[in-house]
């Protein structure tokens, strides 16, 4: 009886597994449609002001004009800006020519902003914007960290705000995307999508670029809201699109990565990477790009770099642990945050393991470079800084969860656990 019951047993396996096999060579991967006409999206503005006009009166007796006051010396403004999340279009997370040294022992100053601060702030002429979970927009003050204005919402924002011109581009787990004015807070427009929107905006040639969770990634016009084009990638997107060299390229859960083009939306070309040979990968991580190639890493911790002409997948690698962190890129390597204790640095041509900086906690947020450090926190609330060329540890500081913050000329600006922090680097300004 054992005999018969053996040979039945191989069978029922094997067919099983022949099912399963054959159920992921035939799944239907999305191919991604392009959508001109966009109509299930909506958007609104402020009514125009009215005009009024004046009363005619009597022209008043003129005064004789107070003495002109000596004007302050200002702080300096920067010179270059940091736009969006990681700094620029293509999500670099680099400022290599920025060189300001370890942060001072003291804050220069510190504000509180009562909600924790999942993503870095953007900013440009003197001003940070930054978004909180909670929902509020925030204007601060670079050089003295007071507020210049609030925007109240009750939706979470777990993004960058955008700069673009006169305009701050903001995304809302509500399914908006808002564009207010970067002087006063005041609404522009805003466009309500069916989904929800986690991707931090990117803007390019007046035109802003983003992904919702129902797979669609949108081009809006920077001025007026108009959607101008979606393309719908079949996978949910949580993560910001990068651009390069005419490409806007996005990851997907589904397991897919697309390029496509950036004036109207045509598809360049999708990757789907496989995990196993029943699973594909999932991707939460952006794609950062040096124009050559995009790197990435999937929730399940593989690291994909891709050639990014073709989606032409390159090098692979596994950090073993979950993968959230968007690749840091430098000049001749990136840098990826894991859950098993620390931050790594690839070489970017062929994926050799440089070097890893074990610090003992789980890197969830992208770091960034600054100079010859690159800037990395754990969720164990500690923030640090790996010198580039060897990962040694230059620097601690104890607050910090997602991704630090940023760097400008004159001072870095971290966002720990609901506070926005100015440092002074030691080196001074640039």
């Amino acid at each position: 009886m054992r005999r018969r019951i053996l040979p039945s047993l191989i069978a029922v396996f094997a067919l099983l597994a022949g099912v399963g096999i054959a159920l992921v060579t035939t799944r239907t991967l999305p191919s991604g449609t392009l959508e001109t006409e966009v109509t299930d999206v909506t958007v609104v503005a402020p009514p125009p002001p009215t005009e009024t006009v004046p009363p005619v009166t009597a022209p008043p007796t003129p005064k004789p004009k107070p003495p002109r006051p000596k004007p302050e010396p200002a702080e300096p403004v920067d010179a270059r800006c940091w736009t969006m999340f990681g700094g620029d279009a293509r999500r670099s997370l680099a400022r290599p020519s920025i060189n300001l040294g370890i942060p001072a022992a003291k804050p220069l100053w510190a504000r509180g902003l009562k909600e924790y601060i999942e993503y870095p702030p953007s900013y440009c002429d003197g001003v940070l914007y930054v978004n909180t979970f909670k929902g509020d927009t925030w204007a601060i003050e670079a050089a003295t960290g007071k507020v210049v204005w609030k925007k109240v919402s009750s939706a979470p924002k777990p993004s960058t705000p955008a700069i673009a011109g006169d305009n701050l581009i903001v995304s809302s787990k509500d399914g908006t995307v808002t564009a207010l004015t970067r002087a006063s807070g005041k609404l522009v427009w805003q466009l309500r999508t069916n989904a929800i929107v986690e991707s931090s905006p990117a803007v390019a040639e007046g035109v802003v670029y983003f992904g919702a969770t129902d797979g669609r990634l949108f081009a809006v016009d920077a001025d007026t809201g108009r959607v101008r084009w979606a393309y719908d990638t079949g996978g949910r997107i949580n993560a910001s699109p990068s651009l390069a060299e005419g490409r806007v390229c996005i990851t997907t859960y589904a397991g897919s990565i697309f390029c496509v083009r950036q004036r109207d939306g045509r598809k360049l070309w999708s990757t789907y990477v496989k995990r196993d040979a029943f699973r594909y990968e999932s991707f939460y991580a952006s794609a950062s790009t040096d124009g050559e190639r995009l790197y990435t890493i999937a929730r399940s911790g593989k690291i994909v770099t891709l050639d990014a002409s073709s989606g032409r997948i390159l090098w692979t690698d596994s950090v073993s642990s979950l993968g959230y962190s968007t690749p840091a890129v430098g000049s001749d390597r990136i840098f990826v945050g894991d859950f098993n204790g620390g931050l790594r640095a690839y070489r970017k041509t062929d994926g050799l393991l440089l070097w890893r900086a074990q610090v003992g906690g789980r890197v969830l947020g992208a770091p960034f470079i600054a100079g010859d450090l690159v800037f990395f926190s754990t969720l164990e609330t500690e923030t640090y800084a790996a010198r580039v060329s060897d990962g040694k540890i230059m620097w601690r500081y104890g607050l910090g969860k997602y991704s630090p913050g940023i760097a400008t000329e004159r001072a870095y600006y971290f966002s720990l656990n609901g506070l926005l922090v100015a440092f002074r680097g030691s080196k001074g300004p640039a």
